[in-house]
């Protein structure tokens, strides 16, 4: 299949995520691009695009690193992100949706559950769920009318899957893929419910939790996966 660049940087985020891609492993275009099955061009666009995440650094001379992530650091940047579009939630339950944010919003919801109907996802849909979280996401920023959140959200996605963007994919996983992304658009429903019923406290709560769902639900959906980098980056504090 051919891939753009933006589905290359989901898979590469999850090889990263998973320990396939090892801290401090180099990483060149030719050998990631026949892994993959693909041209070089896609690949290059991703070692930028996972650079300016914090998830690679360049090295002086070809190719990429690894960045050796501690558990506490992919915490707090996460932490982070659930805290300011936690507020945003909040403010904008409080302020109340107005009915062109609540039928965009509606739109979202009914374009993710077209999408889960089946009880499968293809490759395709990736980037789809993609986009429809993007914009729900969006329409929640715009919401609470807080300029500043927006701000602080720009400043901290260089930190890793401190943006709401940071989607890791894996297409050998379709079923675990299936669940966690189904799982967070649940978290859709429930975030819209609150803020259409004005509870600022629980859409905040739920915000928080929601930022953590496509990344450490799928540990929680994959039990065969013991070798991720946050459960490495646990093994090695404790050493």
């Amino acid at each position: 299949m051919v891939r753009d660049g933006q589905s290359v940087v989901r898979i590469l985020r999850d090889k990263i995520i998973s320990g396939e891609f090892s801290a401090g492993e180099r990483l060149a275009e030719i050998p990631t691009a026949d892994r993959l099955g693909i041209s070089r061009t896609p690949v290059r666009i991703a070692f930028r695009a996972l650079a300016q995440e914090g998830l690679l650094e360049k090295l002086p001379r070809r190719g990429y690193q690894v960045r050796n992530l501690s558990a506490v650091q992919i915490g707090d940047s996460i932490e982070v992100r659930g805290v300011l579009e936690g507020l945003a939630a909040r403010q904008a339950a409080e302020k109340s949706l107005d009915q062109r944010c609540r039928e965009a919003m509606q739109t979202c919801l009914a374009a993710g559950d077209l999408l889960f109907e089946n009880g499968a996802l293809v490759e395709d849909d990736i980037e789809k769920y993609h986009n429809m979280n993007m914009r729900f996401h969006d329409l929640i920023i715009t919401a609470s009318g807080n300029d500043a959140v927006k701000a602080a959200l720009a400043l901290s996605e260089h930190l890793p899957f401190a943006s709401v963007s940071a989607l890791a994919f894996n297409p050998q996983q379709l079923d675990r893929e299936y669940r966690r992304l189904h799982y967070a658009h649940m978290q859709h429903h429930a975030i819209y419910h609150a803020l259409i019923n004005g509870q600022g406290a629980r859409a905040e709560a739920l915000m928080k939790e929601h930022a953590h769902a496509t990344l450490a639900y799928s540990d929680l959906f994959d039990k065969n996966t013991s070798n991720t980098v946050l459960q490495k980056a646990e093994r090695t504090a404790l050493e």
